[in-house]
């Protein structure tokens, strides 16, 4: 085989472990980890799971309370990127699921501080989109409950 089937097998593999999971489908490990990270509490539930790479270096997922990433570089801390946002603390979210076949799709999260981090979903457009809809129906709801919560005070 030449290099450029090898490298396209690779790929192909490599994609192929890299699916959207539900929060069902993480083992307890996979959520203590990410417990460690300081990414979820006791009573948290991951609804959606998304890494694009290994899971210990790269999860993008979101929960019953907040849309959260991380990036661990194990050879450069400096490059370890820890973010999250509770529904509470999200002024809006943006898709960008037209990307070029190089980069993932992704959602564009802005806190209240102005802060920004993306949460990067590749996959199948219609899980991906799925995802995507999941995610900012979950903020949307809690916007609106928020909303009435502060109606009737």
């Amino acid at each position: 085989m030449n290099n450029k089937c090898i490298l396209t097998l690779t790929t192909i593999l490599f994609l192929a472990c890299n699916k959207i999971k539900s929060g069902n489908e993480l083992m307890e490990k996979e959520t203590s980890y990410i417990r460690s990270l300081g990414l979820l509490q006791d009573h948290e539930q991951i609804i959606k799971f998304y890494s694009n790479y290994k899971f210990r270096n790269a999860g993008n997922f979101f929960t019953d309370q907040r849309i959260a990433k991380y990036w661990i570089d194990k050879n450069d801390s400096a490059k370890n990127e820890i973010a999250s946002a509770y529904y509470d603390d999200i002024l809006s979210i943006d898709s960008t699921t037209d990307v070029p076949s190089s980069n993932c799709p992704y959602l564009l999260v802005t806190r209240k501080d102005r802060s920004r981090f993306k949460v990067f979903v590749n996959g199948k457009r219609t899980a991906v989109k799925e995802f995507f809809a999941e995610a900012m129906g979950k903020w949307a709801k809690h916007q609106a409950l928020a909303s009435l919560t502060h109606q009737a005070r």
